[in-house]
């Protein structure tokens, strides 16, 4: 297995332009197929995520060209795909999978069948939920692995939305983003508006909100009593339209890193493409780092993070079920915080790209933290000093990753080792390379 060695800097300070929103830029790919006319999208990212993404509409047919300094275009095929036959790898990309699984089962034609699956970890990550509400309105999706989880075949199916489709929304936001999404496919051929049912708790909002907001742009507005209910418009209404071009702001979960590496490492450290008007929920987190008592200036486009007046960071007890992703970065900050850190309501890092609350609090610990943790929360209280020189199991995750590179910095940062560094590609392949630019060079 690769490693790769960070030394201790005491100092993190400078500009960084981040690469485009993964969950935009998926988003963004899967709508502009489905839209009647051609979208240029500028600031794509180009990882391992969003090649899965465009190599699956490559196998429906949807032509795209070449991606060139993050610049696609995309021929639509306003929702008819020429394809109808065909082996989708999806990988470990849970937003592809979701919402591709959705918009394959609602708009395959009665000869088509479409075989998904990914690796191992994939085949791990729960997708029940999502097949239960599609198959309930008549979608043909069989399991062919263990029931309730990829891989699957997808057939065509006689879909009907005569009455209200429940979807659980305590596991995943993304099986209502999947749904949503592909609803107008149906929809649009008809007089009859569709209506969603959230049954229990919808996690993780701020996504729904990409794209739903998303959505508008491409010319489809769904109606929202609270977070309960969501009503999907029929007949034009629900034709996805081209905006001609669309610009993939930057991604906020990326930012968080050095966001935090400001509060740790001095700063101050800019991060550039995302800002007060930001799509994404995961802004929210540099308030949370505000309040361990972070300075952070919120600009239009960018945000601006430093350490404390006096140098001291606090601990923070905080539900982050709007910012799961981010909160991971929050965990490691609390390495570095003054008492015990308490992040709760964070259910879905379980199933996620690992058992991310068992990942962890295990490297957690190997740095001297005392961590206690429980079915959806977790508890951090920093050491007196961290164990130098530890090596970190990334179990394949590139949050994991990223998160851990912050225990190299500041004035209690110590050598670390990266276990499996290449697993940044899922989002960010030029993470670590982003980090040196903004770290000192004295050790």
């Amino acid at each position: 297995m690769n490693s790769l060695s960070l030394a201790a800097r005491r100092r993190a300070s400078g500009i960084v332009l981040l690469p485009g929103s993964k969950s935009i830029s998926n988003r963004a790919l899967l709508l502009a197929a489905l839209a009647g006319g051609n979208t240029e999208l500028t600031g794509l990212l180009d990882s391992d995520d969003t090649q899965v993404m465009r190599a699956a509409l490559k196998v429906l047919g949807v032509e795209a060209s070449d991606l060139v300094d993050g610049q696609i275009s995309v021929v639509g095929c306003g929702g008819i795909f020429s394809g109808t036959n065909g082996d989708i790898f999806v990988g470990n990309a849970g937003t592809a999978t979701r919402s591709l699984v959705a918009t394959l089962a609602l708009a395959a034609e009665p000869e088509s069948q479409y075989r998904i699956d990914g690796v191992a970890r994939m085949r791990e990550r729960p997708i029940g939920d999502l097949v239960d509400a599609l198959t309930r309105i008549g979608a043909v999706v069989e399991y062919t692995g263990n029931p309730r989880f990829p891989p699957l075949t997808i057939g065509g199916g006689h879909i009907q939305i005569d009455r209200p489709i429940p979807i659980c929304g305590d596991v995943s936001s993304q099986f209502l983003t999947g749904l949503l999404i592909a609803l107008p496919l149906v929809t649009a051929r008809g007089d009859r508006p569709a209506t969603i049912e959230v049954v229990g708790d919808l996690i993780s909002k701020p996504y729904v909100e990409i794209t739903l907001a998303m959505m508008r742009q491409f010319g489809v507005v769904v109606e929202r009593d609270g977070w309960q209910r969501f009503v999907v418009p029929a007949g034009e209404a629900a034709r996805y339209v081209s905006p001609g071009h669309y610009a993939v702001e930057g991604d906020a979960s990326s930012a968080s890193y050095f966001l935090a590496a400001g509060a740790i490492g001095g700063g101050p450290i800019r991060v550039e493409g995302v800002g007060r008007n930001a799509l994404q929920g995961d802004v929210k987190f540099a308030d949370a780092l505000a309040s361990m008592g972070a300075r952070v200036t919120m600009e239009d486009n960018s945000i601006i993070a430093e350490a404390p007046a006096d140098g001291r960071l606090r601990a923070i007890d905080a539900d982050m079920n709007h910012i799961p992703d981010a909160a991971m970065t929050l965990a490691v900050v609390a390495l570095f915080a003054e008492g015990t850190t308490r992040l709760t309501n964070i259910a879905s890092w379980r199933v996620k790209e690992t058992d991310r609350i068992t990942a962890m609090a295990t490297e957690l610990r190997k740095l001297g933290a005392t961590v206690d943790e429980g079915a959806d929360w977790i508890s951090i209280t920093s050491p007196n000093v961290l164990a130098a020189n530890t090596a970190i199991d990334t179990y394949d995750d590139h949050r994991i990753a990223m998160c851990f590179a912050l225990a190299s910095l500041g004035r209690r940062g110590v050598p670390v080792r990266i276990n499996d560094p290449e697993c940044v590609n899922k989002t960010f392949p030029r993470f670590f390379e982003a980090l040196r630019g903004v770290v000192a060079d004295e050790e």
